[in-house]
């Protein structure tokens, strides 16, 4: 009877010792100020100056950084990423991206440093 009742405790203990760890690993919101951007134009696949200016120069990308992104991500590949001075973080929420496509957000959110993948929980429009 005791061996059983300290494998109960040792089986509650390892589940939430595991719990702890699970919840530590999830890490805390943090705020990100940046812009919505795409990753082609963000990581230079067809820029040279990490900026849309290459892109709105041809006809059919439209004439706004939102234009621009929104293109680079139907037809070009990329994905909606946060651009904050000169890092670039992948975004998990790509659909709530799409509705702050080239404006300056704040964006708060869980960073994973292994992924540099915000799991985004809020996206406000800065001016």
């Amino acid at each position: 009877m005791r061996a059983r009742t300290l494998l109960a405790v040792a089986a509650a203990a390892l589940l939430v010792g595991t719990g702890i760890v699970t919840l530590a690993a999830t890490g805390k919101d943090q705020v990100f100020r940046g812009e919505i951007g795409d990753s082609q134009c963000a990581l230079n696949v067809h820029s040279l100056s990490r900026s849309h200016a290459e892109m709105l120069k041809k006809p059919g990308v439209g004439s706004t950084e939102a234009d621009c992104t929104r293109y680079c991500v139907k037809n070009m590949g990329g994905v909606f990423v946060l651009e904050v001075k000169d890092k670039v973080y992948k975004l998990d929420d790509q659909e709530l991206a799409d509705r702050y496509a080239g404006q300056k957000v704040k964006l708060t959110g869980v960073l994973d440093t292994k992924t540099n993948t915000i799991t985004v929980h809020k996206i406000e429009r800065q001016e």
